[in-house]
This record gives structure tokens, C-alpha cells and sequence, in this order.
């Protein structure tokens, strides 16, 4: 399934989408015990997947795609967690080992934010950069998983934009990275949550990132030091994974600051963040305009 919020007529809805850019199942109608909130729903569990999965295959309450707008396919997570230099071709650029162990930051919750949404670029930052990033949907609270176990707890995947302030995160704040990638809306996500069992292997997808249109990432999932199961019992020995839960998995080689010169985003730059079988996300940077 394609789990997804999408908003028609001023109204918020969770449905499940019918393909990419697919009609959508307005299964809250279809079925008014199923909540119209995915957080609810993922800490609903199987029982309540179960109900989902009925509801999607109604031929009733269906939304026209083309009268919808495609929101984050989830908000007010609990935890926003992401895993840096997680790609092999990513090391190699920047002519740095292969990490041994998972390395952890996180973003907030208000860092998450829609497809189409504007990246608001405040006048602190100089060095704006773009990351795209497949996501982990945790769908199943857990501690201490074992990475046997892990895919129990993934409800699927979504598409990130891990927007990042360089000079916030390395040159500033201490070298804490908190500050340079946890400015409101510096994580895009969506355009829906893909189930498991629909997106089939996560780890051979092609990713890629464009700016104005040209390809500055390209890559494959296939280049993951660190691939879900890991990821997810690393993670859950020092915290508790709760369903809603998002794990940025890491970006692959071509991000901005890496290049010579630095390629920086600006006013009016337009992303895709794209990953095939789950879909893309565009955004256009914006500079903040502070009232007088």
C-alpha cells in the first residue's frame, strides 16, 4: 500500500494512493473506526493494517489525484533520527573510511515538512545543501531489536530532502550538528509511505537528486554501509523505537558542499528528491523575509 495524508477542499485525510500520483482511497470514509491520523494508525498495529488494507480495495470514496494535495505522509513523529556518511560512494568523496558502527544525529519533529513546501532559507545561513535520503517508517515499538527481527518493525518507506545548513553543522554551534540540519522544515518527506510488501527490496533502488532540473546525485541503495536491519538494531539498543518513528538512512555521493567550488542552494532553487518505487518530492528554496 501507498499510505498518504492529502488535503481536498481544506480538509486533511489519510488514504492510501493508488500507484504514484494515483487516485486516492479516502479509507477514513470507507471505514470511520480507522483514525484520520497515521501516527494513530501505525501505533494501531496489525489489527489496525488490516482494517487499512480493507478499506483500500473499496471502489467508493475515491479522490481524484488531480483535486488533492499530497501533505507529509506523516507528522509529529517522536523520534526523527538520521545516519551519516552511510553510503560507500558518499565516503569515497570525501576520502574518509567506512564507518564501523552506525553513525546517529536527529533532527526535530518540526523539521518535517510537505512536498511542494517552500525550504524557507534564513539569513543566518550561507551554506544551504541539499541530501536525498530514503526513510524508515517504524511501524512496531521495540527495544533492543534483533536485526532478525527488525523488518517486523519497518511499516515501509518514504522519500527525505535532508536539508542541511553546513556552516551550522561544521563550522559553528561547536561542531554539534543539531543546529545545521534541525531548522523548521529541513526534512521534506513523501510523497507516500510505502508499505513492505508493496516496495518489495529497499535496498536496491535507484536514488537521485536534482537541482533546477540537472542530476547532482545518482545512486543506488545498493551502496548502504548500513542497511535496515542493522540500522534498526543498532538504533534500538540506546533508545526505544516507537511506531512513527523516521530513520533518515544517509545520502549518496554529489551533495553540494563536497563539490569544487561548493555548489550552495539559493532563492528560487528547485529540488526533486527522488526514489524509485516509492515516488519524488519537489521543493523550491526560499529566502526568509523577516518583517520590518
Amino acid at each position: 500500500m501507498r499510505l498518504c495524508r492529502f488535503e481536498q477542499d481544506g480538509n486533511v485525510r489519510v488514504g492510501v494512493q493508488r500507484g504514484d500520483k494515483g487516485d486516492i482511497v479516502d479509507i477514513t470514509a470507507v471505514d470511520n473506526t480507522i483514525p484520520n491520523d497515521m501516527l494513530a494508525i501505525l501505533r494501531g498495529g496489525a489489527d489496525m493494517m488490516t482494517k487499512v488494507k480493507s478499506a483500500s480495495e473499496s471502489t467508493s470514496c475515491i479522490v481524484p489525484a488531480a483535486s488533492a494535495k499530497i501533505l507529509a505522509p506523516i507528522t509529529g513523529s517522536e523520534k526523527v533520527l538520521c545516519i551519516g556518511m552511510n553510503y560507500v560512494d558518499h565516503c569515497t568523496e570525501q576520502n574518509l573510511p567506512v564507518p564501523e558502527e552506525p553513525l546517529i544525529f536527529s533532527k526535530f519533529a518540526s523539521a518535517i515538512s510537505n512536498p511542494g513546501d517552500d525550504i524557507v532559507k534564513a539569513p543566518e545561513v550561507k551554506n544551504l545543501d541539499f541530501e536525498v535520503e530514503l526513510v524508515i517508517v517504524i511501524g512496531k515499538d521495540g527495544r533492543r531489536i534483533s536485526e532478525d527481527k527488525a523488518m517486523e518493525h519497518v511499516a515501509g518507506y518514504t522519500v527525505a530532502h535532508d536539508v542541511s545548513a553546513r556552516d551550522w553543522q561544521l563550522q559553528k554551534n561547536g561542531g554539534q550538528w543539531l543546529v545545521g540540519k534541525a531548522f523548521d522544515g529541513y526534512a521534506p518527506i513523501g510523497p507516500a509511505i510505502v508499505t513492505t510488501d508493496e516496495l518489495g527490496n529497499p535496498h536496491n533502488l535507484g536514488i537521485r537528486c536534482r537541482l533546477n532540473g540537472e542530476t547532482v546525485q545518482d545512486s543506488n541503495t545498493n551502496q548502504l554501509v548500513f542497511r535496515t536491519e542493522t540500522i534498526i538494531a543498532w538504533a534500538s539498543k540506546f533508545f526505544t523505537l516507537r511506531a512513527g518513528d523516521i530513520i533518515l538512512t544517509g545520502t549518496p555521493p554529489g551533495v553540494g558542499c563536497f563539490r569544487k567550488p561548493p555548489l550552495w542552494l539559493k532563492d528560487g532553487d528547485v529540488v526533486d528528491c527522488e526514489i524509485d518505487g516509492i515516488g519524488c518530492i519537489t521543493n523550491t528554496v526560499r529566502d526568509e523575509v523577516i518583517p520590518a
